[in-house]
């Protein structure tokens, strides 16, 4: 039996087929709880115009997703992060 042509071949290398899947970082740590005191950490979730990144960059789970949002908020509430970028000028 002959095999079927790959005529998709162009599509999986543009979307990357081959591409390892991005881990939970928190997941990894095995960390119970997102502290919002941790502004370092919570900084690179933080797009450079202050808008919360989404979960196909960061490569967070939902479930940390979610929590690092509520903390985001929480520190922007605080005022340990900004709610717009810094002016220029």
């Amino acid at each position: 039996m002959p095999e079927a042509p790959k005529r998709f071949k162009k599509r999986d290398d543009k979307f990357g087929a081959g591409r390892r899947r991005r881990v939970c970082s928190f997941c990894s740590d095995k960390q119970g709880y997102i502290d919002y005191k941790e502004i370092n950490r919570l900084r690179r979730y933080l797009s450079d115009r202050a808008k919360i990144e989404p979960r196909r960059k960061t490569g967070t789970c939902a479930q940390h997703q979610r929590e690092v949002t509520a903390a985001l908020k929480r520190a922007r509430q605080m005022a340990l992060l900004p709610y717009a970028p810094q002016h220029q000028g």
